[in-house]
């Protein structure tokens, strides 16, 4: 390789990977770079997608490349998930990427993606105290809510204390048919 090759090999952004994947709960956008799988989008539609992936690319420096998902980085990604949803797969060993959140966000989704196993919850105030903030119930539902890897690091694990299901970015329909996978909630009739 001449000099003048290894000059523009360098100066090539750095890529991210992305498909679409059809799930039950509808079509996810899943992103994965060198260092493992970034973020997991829900309803992924082409509006959504189009969007995502400008501002993910903005957000990483790196130019977003479509993968059919069966190889490359995110074949791994799209063969757990699939198993998780056809109830073969209940803990996720997928490589991940956390440059997508930080400080108290980062803490807490690692608690929950380490801490809260299939067919679990806990409540906002159980996860703000296992990470040593007990005054911080209110940010981990703002944490959820910035969660870049939805399923993977289960936010709709995340409940509230009396009882009530609580909040989801992907929506309580979503949440729902999450925990009836799982056993939590009893399966919708409809």
């Amino acid at each position: 390789m001449t000099n003048t090759e290894q000059h523009e090999v360098a100066e090539r952004p750095a890529t991210v990977a992305w498909t679409r994947l059809d799930t039950p709960i509808g079509p996810l956008l899943l992103a994965a770079t060198a260092q493992g799988l970034v973020s997991v989008v829900f309803r992924a539609d082409d509006e959504v997608t189009e969007a995502f992936l400008e501002r993910l690319g903005r957000r990483l420096g790196a130019e977003p490349v479509e993968e059919s998902g069966e190889s490359g980085r995110l074949a791994p990604a799209v063969r757990q998930l699939r198993a998780y949803f056809a109830g073969e797969l209940r803990d996720f060993t997928l490589d991940l990427d956390w440059s997508l959140t930080a400080g108290f966000n980062r803490r807490v989704q690692r608690e929950l993606a380490t801490g809260v196993p299939y067919g679990s919850v806990v409540g906002y105030q159980d996860l703000a105290d296992r990470v040593g903030e007990p005054g911080a119930a209110r940010a981990v539902g703002t944490a959820m809510g910035a969660n870049p890897l939805p399923l993977v690091v289960p936010c709709h694990r995340v409940v509230e204390s009396n009882g009530g299901i609580g909040g989801f970015g992907g929506g309580l329909e979503i949440k729902r048919t999450l925990l009836a996978l799982e056993g939590v909630l009893p399966p919708p009739l409809f």
